[in-house]
């Protein structure tokens, strides 16, 4: 197995465009190619999915632990493996590096592309790459590529990078509408919400052949020996219904790797399209996403609200967080302020407040035992949300770093209600947890 990644000094400098841009050019050229996301961001990944066609997955050291995270890597062991770096290369939690693209560089022993933007800086660029190369003792920066940088301009700063900093300059991605994806209050469009996107990234790959020396770059990738492949077919436990449409999007690909692991079968339905849950089935999960922007739509949907709420209701073991802790709720406001019917399941009614709410990672920690934890537990998750509600649950006192609390959730024994977003992938067996409680309650509260 090969390994690259590509970072930046900030946000907003063209990773995400950079590296679609690498994976098209690299899948165009018959490489094996995996793609990985820092990070708990959920929309950058979809971008990797659909240009390789094979699920792009998240490496969260707080999420999931080092074994974790080498556990994600290792699916792409036949191959090169791209992962693409989170906000500043050196940008971790409250105000430190723990966690940041370049720690998660260092755990997996992975060289560094720096993705530049240069605007009007030459010299300056370069002073502030040999900042970046001597923060650290091991930067693990090895090359540079431009974004958002034509021929020209390209053609004077590489021999001024190159001699300034000793890295090479691998190539540039010019100014090109196509590199244009959109954005909205939570970060890009989603892929299924751009018409042209193929046309935009096929685009993209043929200009990343003529402009980046794809060569020179998959020599600096390092190669690792992965240990041999062990095969397990699990059992099939249960049957879990997962929201997966326009409105719930946000789901972490290893998330669902362990609970088919434990013995969960994943059969994904549409609250917006089908008219009532899937028959027989044994749990529900009910992941992020845009319900606000749907509210409408969902609301009409009575069959299927009214199905959801008789299944919560009867105690179907559910996960529901963040757009699916909405849906749950008696009403959800929409962009235009204006208010619809949701399950009706949990009091509150969800309102859009305009700026981030509880921004970034905290830890949950448990003080009774549920469907996911257990007494005394500490659970990593994340927040990221626009939307807020009258009644966010009191059950999970929840911990910044930065020393700041408060409390949430609606939990019980066949409940996980929150806005904290939760990786089932990490080191507290929560997939396991879940796919149990679903045998142990198999077909009760199925539709």
């Amino acid at each position: 197995m090969r390994q690259i990644m590509l970072s930046a000094m900030h946000s907003g400098a063209g990773k995400t465009v950079t590296t679609c841009a690498l994976l098209a050019a690299l899948k165009k050229r018959g490489e094996s190619v995996f793609a990985f996301k820092c990070g708990p961001d959920y929309i950058d990944p979809m971008f990797h999915t659909r240009v390789l066609g094979v699920p792009s997955r998240n490496l969260d050291l707080f999420l999931q632990g080092q074994e974790g995270l080498r556990q994600s890597l290792l699916t792409a062991r036949d191959g090169i493996a791209v992962l693409e770096g989170a906000m500043g290369y050196y940008d971790g939690m409250a105000g430190t590096e723990k966690s940041s693209a370049w720690e998660i560089a260092c755990v997996t022993d992975t060289p560094v592309l720096l993705v530049l933007r240069p605007g009007g800086a030459g010299v300056s660029l370069a002073a502030q790459v040999k900042g970046l190369l001597e923060f650290r003792p091991d930067s693990r920066i090895v090359g540079l590529l431009l974004a958002d940088c034509r021929e020209a301009l390209s053609a004077y700063l590489k021999p001024i990078l190159e001699r300034e900093t000793g890295l090479p300059v691998l190539g540039f991605l010019p100014p090109m509408e196509e590199a244009g994806f959109g954005s909205r209050h939570l970060g890009l469009l989603t892929p299924d919400e751009i018409r042209d996107l193929t046309e935009r990234l096929d685009r993209l790959a043929e200009q990343a052949e003529k402009s980046i020396d794809l060569d020179a770059l998959l020599a600096l990738a390092r190669e690792r020996e992965t240990p041999p492949v062990v095969y397990k077919n699990p059992l099939r436990r249960c049957r879990i219904a997962v929201a997966r449409d326009e409105a719930f999007c946000f789901y972490y690909e290893d998330s669902f790797d362990r609970l088919r692991a434990a013995g969960g079968e994943l059969t994904f339905f549409s609250p917006l399209h089908d008219e009532t849950l899937p028959p027989e089935v044994d749990g529900l999960y009910l992941g992020g996403g845009y319900p606000e922007l749907y509210a409408r739509q969902l609301s009409e949907n009575e069959s299927m609200l009214r199905s959801v709420r008789d299944a919560v209701e009867n105690r179907l073991p559910t996960v529901a967080e963040c757009g699916g802790f909405l849906y749950l709720q008696r009403t959800l406001e929409d962009g235009e302020g204006k208010v619809w019917p949701m399950c009706g399941c949990l009091p509150g009614s969800g309102y859009g407040t305009g700026r981030l709410q509880r921004f970034g990672y905290l830890t949950m920690d448990a003080e009774t035992d549920s469907l996911l934890l257990r007494k005394g537990e500490s659970l990593p998750a994340h927040e990221f949300h626009h939307w807020d509600c009258t009644e966010n649950g009191e059950q999970l006192l929840c911990k910044k770093a930065d020393g700041r609390q408060w409390r949430c959730g609606f939990v019980s024994d066949s409940l996980y209600a929150a806005f904290p977003h939760l990786h089932l992938g990490g080191e507290l067996p929560l997939a396991e947890r879940f796919v149990d409680a679903c045998v142990k309650g198999k077909n009760h509260g199925t539709v």
